[in-house]
């Protein structure tokens, strides 16, 4: 099987070229963006700054699903991981986009941060690949799985009036599960119990700065 021994710079730059457009809020979806049915009756005050913050919750993990995705395609060693890693990320791209546009229905606006979150979670990212392919795939099950887990929290909570952001979050969520399914399907190690216990802190403190910051 072909291993891909070094980065090439076409790479580099289509990783930048990405965080860029992650950052800058440039970033365009492939899909249509999720709608409800029917429209939902319109949201009090206190209603909309809670679907605001939960959205900005789910914002960052888009932001962070970018870098994740665009650094383990970088460290990818066969061309069929990269490009697995790649048609994740796109995907992502999508629940970036549309999660971008549901905040601004709402008057609200994404993380401060969103720099410092890309940062870090690229590193992770560039971490997890360098371990090898089948660790890579590990970590995305078990990304995938909590983000599931956190996007079906977040059904529960966002306002039942809110059909246009339960939408958006109930589409998220699906596609989760589906890159979770296909990472189990190409050989993902797993992952061993005191990296998902740091992966689960790492985003709770990551949910709960995000949630007013």
């Amino acid at each position: 099987m072909p291993i891909l021994d070094e980065v090439t710079l076409d790479n580099v730059i289509s990783s930048a070229d990405q965080a860029l457009r992650t950052l800058t809020r440039s970033a365009h979806a492939a899909r249509p963006m999720p709608l409800p049915i029917q429209g939902g009756p319109a949201l009090d005050p206190a209603q909309r700054k809670l679907s605001g913050a939960l959205m900005r919750v789910n914002h960052v993990g888009e932001v962070c699903a970018q870098a994740l995705y665009a650094a383990q395609a970088l460290t990818a060693r066969t061309p069929e991981l990269r490009a697995q890693m790649l048609a994740a990320g796109r995907e992502e791209t999508d629940h970036l986009a549309w999660t971008e546009r549901r905040l601004a229905d709402l008057g609200d606006r994404p993380s401060h941060l969103n720099p410092l979150w890309y940062a870090g979670a690229f590193a992770i990212g560039l971490a997890a690949g360098r371990a090898g392919d089948r660790v890579s795939l590990g970590f995305v099950v078990e990304t995938e799985q909590q983000v599931e887990a956190h996007l079906a929290s977040h059904l529960q909570r966002l306002p039942e009036q809110d059909l246009a952001s339960r939408a958006v979050v109930a589409q998220m969520k699906a596609d989760e599960a589906r890159h979770a399914e296909q990472a189990l399907q190409a050989g993902a190690s797993p992952v061993p119990a005191p990296v998902r216990w740091l992966m689960r802190a790492a985003a709770g403190l990551m949910t709960r700065v995000a949630h007013v910051v």
